[in-house]
């Protein structure tokens, strides 16, 4: 009885391909970047230095951690979008 209802409650999504994939890739490369922006004004606030000279160094110092943390997060809004435009019908 139980397992029907934990049946009932999983949503149904597409199997992995390109509509997929291209859903994840685009929500990984967000995370990065979004990650990347807010790791920048955090050591532009806490150097003291400018905008102007942070932004130049948008490749520098991009460590393993922030790597990591920054995909977690893009799998984690992958997850959402796949399983909300499978829901609209998109995918």
């Amino acid at each position: 009885m139980l397992n029907n209802f934990i049946i009932a409650a999983i949503p149904h999504t597409e199997p992995w391909g390109l509509n997929t994939a291209l859903a994840m890739l685009v929500s990984n490369l967000a995370a990065v970047a979004i990650g990347r922006v807010a790791r920048l004004r955090q050591i532009a606030n806490t150097e003291g230095s400018s905008a102007a000279a942070v932004g130049t160094n948008i490749g520098s110092n991009f460590n393993l951690s922030e790597l990591l943390a920054s995909m977690s997060f893009g799998h984690i809004l992958g997850v959402g979008l796949v399983l909300g435009l499978t829901n609209v019908g998109a995918i």
